[in-house]
C-alpha cells in the first residue's frame, strides 16, 4: 500500500477520479488518481500538511470535480478498483511526479508551466505538471 486511507476515502478518490477525467477513460482516471496521492505525499509548495485523500481532495479551489453531479454520486465497482489501484502504488506516465493538471481549451497546446511547474506531458485532454527537481523530494 502506497498511503494508508479509509473506505470513505477510497470512494472520495475513485468520486474524484471520475468527475475530473471520466472523457479520459480509465488511464485518464488513473492519472488523475495519481496526482492526488502525489499531493497527499508530497510535503511541499502548497501541499504542506495536506496528508490524507480527504484533505488532497477538499483542498479549496484546487478541483472544480468536486462541485460536479459525477462527484456526488457514489462511484461504481470499477471505479473503486481503479482506485484502489492507485493507492496501493500503481503510478501512469506523465502523471507520474506530477502534483498538477488541467484540461485547456479544445485543439490548444498545453502550456509549459503551469503554477511555475514544468510541463510532464500530456495524456487525451489533460496537462500534467510536475515540480522542479529538489522541491518536493517525497515524490521522487
Amino acid at each position: 500500500m502506497l498511503i494508508s486511507y479509509t473506505s470513505k476515502e477510497l470512494d472520495l478518490l475513485a468520486r474524484i477520479m471520475r468527475a475530473e477525467a471520466l472523457a479520459e477513460g480509465d488511464l485518464g482516471m488513473l492519472m488523475v488518481g495519481n496526482v492526488v496521492v502525489n499531493r497527499a505525499i508530497a510535503n511541499c509548495l502548497t501541499f504542506k500538511n495536506i496528508d490524507t485523500i480527504e484533505d488532497v481532495i477538499y483542498q479549496p479551489n484546487q478541483f472544480v470535480g468536486v462541485n460536479s453531479s459525477l462527484f456526488q454520486a457514489s462511484p461504481t465497482t470499477l471505479e473503486k478498483n481503479l482506485a484502489k489501484r492507485i493507492l496501493n502504488g500503481e503510478y501512469y506516465y506523465p502523471a507520474t511526479h506530477a502534483l498538477w493538471f488541467y484540461a485547456p481549451p479544445k485543439n490548444t497546446n498545453c502550456q509549459a508551466t503551469w503554477y511555475n511547474q514544468s510541463l510532464a506531458g500530456r495524456y487525451l485532454n489533460h496537462c500534467f505538471y510536475r515540480p522542479k527537481s529538489g522541491e518536493c523530494n517525497e515524490l521522487y
